[in-house]
Formats: C-alpha cells, structure tokens, sequence
C-alpha cells in the first residue's frame, strides 16, 4: 500500500480571475500530466472543461486532479471565485488537507478571497500563498504581502522575493537557501538558472532570511530561546522542521511570487506543497457525529487498517454517468465492495472507480484512507453523505448549505419539454445543494431557486445547452398573503326552495384576528341543539376552503379565527351542503368588513460590508424598508443584521457590490410575514388585476 506521509490533498483558490485554473495547469504540465499547456483565455484549460466555463473564462465547478512531483503524490482541486459558486469553495475544504491561497500581484486580496479565506479558517486548513501575476502591469508583491496582513489577518511568511516586476520579472529570490532562480524568455518552466543574488538585493534578502528565522523558529519555544541568545546557528533542516510544524498548525502562511501564465517560480510552490503542507495523517482527524450532528467524541483516524469511512462531497452528471467524488478517511475500498450510507441507511455497491485527470480518468481496483476519487453510477449518494463500513455505521461531520435566495419562474417553450426539463433538473439538483426547485401550487410553474441571479443564469443556461431543454423565463415572484385586522359579528341565512324538499341552513358566527402563525382556527359554542352538532363539521369545511382565496388580492389568507355562537335549521330542509354554502356566503360577506389586510414575507438579511461602507449600506437598507436589528465589527469588516421585505431584494446582491465596491456580501433567510404598506398593497393589488385580466 501506499506510503500516507507522501500523500497531499490540496486545493487552490482565490478570487475570480486571480489564475488558480492557470496555475492548476502549470501543476499539472511541471508534474508530467500534460504535455501541452492549454490557457483559460483561450477557453482550452484542462480543468475547466464545461462549455460555460470555457466561454465565461471563469471556473464553476471544483475539477479535480491527481499528479506526482518529487516521489509524493497531489491530489489538487480546482475551484471556483465567484461569490454564487462559494457552495463548491466550502465543500472542496471539507475534504482538504491544505491549499494554496492564490492572489493576483495587482488586484491583491479581493472580496473572494476573504470568504474563501474565511471559509478555509473555519475549516483549519493549513494553506501556502501565491502572489501570481507579477509580471503584470501594477504587480506589487509587498503590497499584497501587507493587504494579507491587514485585510486577512493573516501572517505571511515571505519565502521568496521577486527579481524585477511587472515586465522586468526575471525569476525569483529563495529566501531561505539565498539562491535566485532566474528564468529565460522562452516560457518554459525548466529553463532556468540558479545564480547568486544580485548585488542590489543582497541587503533585502538577508533581512527577510532574518526574518524568517525568528518567525519560524517561534513554532519551537527551546530552539527560539537558544537563537536568540545566540547559542545557535540553526541548520537549514531545523528551519524547515518549524516551518512545517508552524504551517499546520495555522501560526503563519509561507508565502511565494510567481507568474503560472509565464512558467516562473512553480517549482518552489511544489517544492513546498512538499516540504510545508501536511500528509493526511497529519491533519486532525475528522470528528464523527450522531444522526442529529451532535460529536459522538470519536474521529475518523486515518489509517488504511480502520474501518472504512469516506465523506461524499460531490456529484457531478458527465458523459461517463454519474460521478460520486470520494474522500476517504479511514479504510481501504475494493471494486465491488459493499457500503453503507449512513444518511439514508441504504447499502450501495461499489462497481467502477476512477482517479480523475480532469476530464481523463484511470480505472482503480482499490483505494485507501488519503485517496480523492470518483465512483460511477451510485445510486442515492449526494453530497454531505457518509459513506461507511455495514458493519460499523457512523456519521461523519455533514455539510451545512446556506439556503437559496432568490427565485424564477420557468416553463418549457416546447410542449413535450416539460418531462425533459424535469429528468435534467433532477440531475442538476443532485450536483449543486444549493440549488433546488418546487412547484408553485397556485400557479403549477415550475419555480427554480438559487443563490444569486448569475447562479440562476447559469443554471438556465445549462439546461438550455447540455441538456437541450428550452425555457421561458419569468420575472422572480413574492408570496404574498392576507389576513383580517378587526373582529366581527355577524349572521348568514341560506334559504333556497324549489319543488320538493329545499336547502336551509342559518348561522350566527364571529370573525376575529388569530394570533401569528396560529393559521385557521374554528369552534362552536351553540347551546340549545339551534344548529344540531352533525352539521358542525360542514360549517367548518365551508369556512376553511374559503381561506385559499382572500378578499384583498386573491392570496391565501392567515391566522383567523371563526366562532359559532347560534343558529338556526329547518327539521327537513337542513343538511350538511346547505350549511356549508352558508359557510361560503358568510365568508364572503363578511371578511371585507373585517378589516382584510395584505401580508408580505419579510426576510432576515445577513450583510458583510467592509468597514469604510458600513453607512452606505446601511441607508440602502433604510430605503429598502428594512429595520436594522444589529450591527457587529470583526478583524475584516461589519455584519448587518436586518429584517426586510422580500420584494425589495431583488437585484440587490449587484447593487451591493456596487456600493462595497465588490466588496460586500450577503445571506438571506425568510423570517415572518408583515402587514405591507398601503402603497405597496395598492401596486400588488393592480398587478394581479393585471395578470387576471390577461388570463
């Protein structure tokens, strides 16, 4: 079996557009996977291989990799920048055991990469960062080593200086070895010399090598002590020992210059993915749960001789299948072994399994703890699921995904295309947690949720071009809902006679205002057998289906209460149907005296503003009719809290990055209905009449 110490499972992001895909191809090309380096820009990358992404030139799905440099094997995940795509960010660091934090030498930390960042610290991941593009015009590698200090909070280890900059980047200084790595013209990675610094950074280098002494030495307190007291010269091992130990355990981030699209200072990145960041073995074991997430207190030790654990973090549809990406914890998986889910309790059989080259795969027979691999064809695995031993159940830490935010109506344009729109989204919805779909009861649309309006874009998208299905698209929509403000009391007679035996039922009730959230409540309280007690539920049934349409709009209505205090009936003419018609006819004549109001849902907003925005975003808010709740700073900017209406959200994700200019985030849930203004009632009101009259 394979030695684990060797094993690295890495993950590369950043921002959009900082060059992680890029840099993943001059991983893949240095470690011999490819021969021909295909380019982002040219839509050719290896790992970006759906057509969306080829055309967009942004990565939308984590792709992942397998490759070998220096005797250790990668396995290196590719993900996405864009705030709609962070779900894919989140789920990669889950399964990872270290990353590579990419920032652009001239855009330095961008608002992705705080979250990315933040996600990756929740995750204690341990992580190198690479200040790409330096050969770019405005590429400043000391400006971007302090925007990671200030922005992040980060503490960046600087392990190489950058020869030149922008046109004049030549290669790179290693800090620790004091060697400069310069690079010919020709774009080739292993073109390169290594000569002696050149004499106008000699100061500069040996400062920073100073530097990186007492940072790393900090990992380990008795070689601190002896240095500083200048007992010790310490060894260029000892060095690495505590760089290691100080890197993994989150203490400061070893940080490397480069440009992946003009091939320099790679290798040094690889070598430290190598010497820096840890094995499987290394990294805390994964904490086991119970059914309802609580630590049960026991880990999934990575070890190939425990019993077999493995975490499900995505699913992708190709032309292959269905892929189940793996990563397994503990244990060993043969081709035809017998697992269990422990989320649905269901055993699935494991028939191919393949290690990913992008969009290349090699067939496996078996596969252990440390390993990232793809399984075709499983049944019911989504992601967040646990994969285990049948005869040893356990529940792995599961995934937790924000809920979708916004909303659109979708239709076939085609007749037939509704059966095919359904297979397709089903796939879809399978792949990504956080994008789901219903179907609206009143209207039978189709409604598609998602986290943001170019995450809904892509989605159409997608089914438009992978799966063929053509859509019309509508505007999103709000569920609005209606309810009473006043009480009433009031009597309805139906009397109806024709020939033979004629209907009458009279009834004496009162309406009134039900607490929130009580919906619709019914009681009787008739003495003296003036209504007999078998038409009761006749009554009630009469009241209750006319809740479905309110007076106002049209909208289901909420929290009412009805009560029946008297009566009348007649010995032959009364029956059940006559005293649910007058049910119906009370509620008509009496729900507009009540005061009928219209309700809409009002969401709990979650906004991250940097703090030089903070009064910008807050009278944004203000003007969206929100009531700011709370308000916290942290190390890299202010969380909002705030109740608004749902229906001045839309389109608000592009207008807040506006204002933070991109800086800015937020997450919304729905929180309660509330009475809507008079004016907005009003404009509700004339569309629906609107949409009615069209119909």
């Amino acid at each position: 079996m394979a030695d684990l110490s060797k094993y690295r499972n890495i993950g590369i992001f950043a921002h959009v557009d900082a060059g992680k895909t890029t840099t993943t191809e001059r991983i893949l090309k240095l470690t011999g996977m490819i021969h021909k380096i295909g380019e982002v820009h040219d839509g050719e990358s290896t790992t970006d291989f759906m057509e969306q992404e080829a055309e967009r030139g942004i990565t939308i799905q984590s792709a992942a990799v397998t490759c070998e440099w220096k005797k250790h094997r990668f396995n290196v995940i590719d993900t996405p920048g864009h705030v709609d795509f962070t779900v894919e960010v989140y789920r990669s660091l889950k399964v990872l055991d270290g990353g590579i934090g990419v920032f652009c030498g001239s855009g330095g930390v961008e608002p992705q990469s705080e979250t990315n960042w933040r996600y990756a610290n929740e995750s204690k991941v341990a992580r190198l960062i690479f200040v790409n593009k330096l050969d770019r015009l405005g590429a400043n590698f000391f400006r971007v080593k302090d925007q990671v200090q200030n922005v992040l909070g980060a503490n960046p280890l600087v392990m190489t200086l950058p020869i030149g900059e922008e046109d004049n980047f030549v290669g790179v200084v290693d800090v620790l070895s004091q060697k400069a790595y310069v690079w010919d013209d020709s774009g080739q990675p292993e073109n390169y010399e290594v000569q002696d610094i050149p004499a106008d950074m000699v100061e500069q280098a040996a400062e920073y090598r100073e530097m990186l002494i007492e940072t790393a030495l900090e990992a380990d307190e008795d070689l601190l002590m002896e240095y500083l007291e200048g007992e010790l010269d310490p060894t260029e091992e000892q060095i690495k020992a505590c760089i290691r130990k100080g890197t993994n355990e989150l203490l400061f981030f070893p940080t490397y210059c480069g440009s992946a699209f003009k091939n320099k200072g790679m290798q040094l990145l690889l070598d430290a993915v190598v010497d820096y960041l840890p094995s499987p073995t290394e990294v805390p074991p994964q904490p086991l749960t119970d059914e309802e997430g609580e630590p049960t207190g026991e880990f999934a030790l990575v070890d190939a001789e425990e019993p077999f654990r493995a975490l499900a973090f995505k699913i992708m549809d190709d032309r292959f299948g269905a892929l189940t990406f793996v990563r397994i914890y503990s244990g060993r998986l043969k081709k035809g072994d017998t697992v269990l889910n422990s989320f649905t309790g269901k055993t699935e059989r494991i028939g191919r399994m393949v290690e990913m080259q992008a969009e290349d795969r090699t067939e496996l027979t078996e596969a252990q703890a440390g390993d990232i691999l793809a399984i075709v064809g499983m049944k019911n695995v989504q992601t967040g699921h646990t994969l285990c031993d049948v005869k040893q159940p356990c529940t792995l830490e599961a995934m937790v995904f924000p809920e979708p935010v916004i909303s659109i109506a979708v239709s076939p344009k085609e007749k037939g295309g509704a059966e095919k729109m359904g297979i397709a989204i089903g796939k879809m919805v399978a792949e990504d947690p956080t994008f789901q779909v219903e179907t609206d009861e009143d209207s039978g649309e189709t409604i598609l949720k998602g986290m943001g309006e170019l995450h809904l874009d892509i989605k159409v998208d997608i089914l438009k071009r992978t799966y063929g299905v053509e859509l019309e698209v509508g505007k999103p929509q709000v569920a609005y809902r209606e309810t009473i403000t006043a009480e009433v009391e009031d009597s309805y007679t139906h009397k109806k006679q024709s020939g033979g035996s004629g209907q009458f039922g009279k009834i004496d009730y009162r309406i009134k205002p039900g607490e929130p959230n009580s919906g619709f409540k019914f009681s009787s309280t008739v003495v003296g057998g003036n209504v007999p007690k078998e038409f009761f539920p006749a009554i009630e049934k009469g009241f209750a289906g006319m809740m479905e349409e309110g007076p106002v709009a049209g909208f289901p209505v909420l929290d009412v209460e009805i009560e029946l205090f008297d009566g009348g009936y007649h010995a032959v003419d009364s029956s059940a149907v006559a005293f649910e018609i007058a049910a119906k006819g009370a509620f008509r004549q009496s729900m507009p005296k009540a005061g009928a109001q219209l309700l809409e849902p009002t969401m709990k907003v979650d906004v991250f503003t940097p703090e030089d925005h903070v009064g910008d975003v807050i009278g944004d808010l203000n003007r969206r009719r929100g009531m700011i709740k709370d308000q916290e700073a942290g190390t890299t900017g202010v969380r909002i809290k705030a109740d608004v209406p749902l229906s001045e959200m839309f389109g608000y994700i592009g207008h807040l990055r506006t204002i933070t200019s991109g800086r800015g985030q937020f997450s919304m849930e729905f929180s309660h209905y509330a009475a809507a203004p008079q004016n907005v009632a009003e404009q509700v009101i004339a569309e629906v009449k609107e949409r009615n009259d069209k119909k």
